[in-house]
């Protein structure tokens, strides 16, 4: 097998995960927070204490993939489309 094939063959095989993952969840926490719903901070004696909301979740916690938005996005379309 060359190179260029199992670099393809590698990608295929993610690619198929990431779209399994989105499929069974399709939320996931949220990048900022960290899934927490606010932000951390840290006081004088250097322990996280919560500060503020989240502006991404706004305090929600969770956030819709990538892939799924694009998905979302794609059926959307083909939907308004075939209308």
């Amino acid at each position: 097998m060359t190179l260029s094939a199992l670099a393809i063959a590698c990608l295929a095989i993610v690619t198929i995960c990431y779209v399994g993952l989105c499929v069974i969840s399709p939320f996931g926490n949220c990048r900022k927070c960290r899934g927490f719903g606010y932000q951390l901070k840290k006081d004088r004696r250097g322990r996280l204490r919560p500060g503020r909301i989240c502006r991404r979740c706004h305090g929600d916690r969770k956030r819709i993939r990538i892939g799924r938005h694009l998905f979302n996005a794609a059926a959307r379309l083909h939907r308004d489309g075939t209308r």
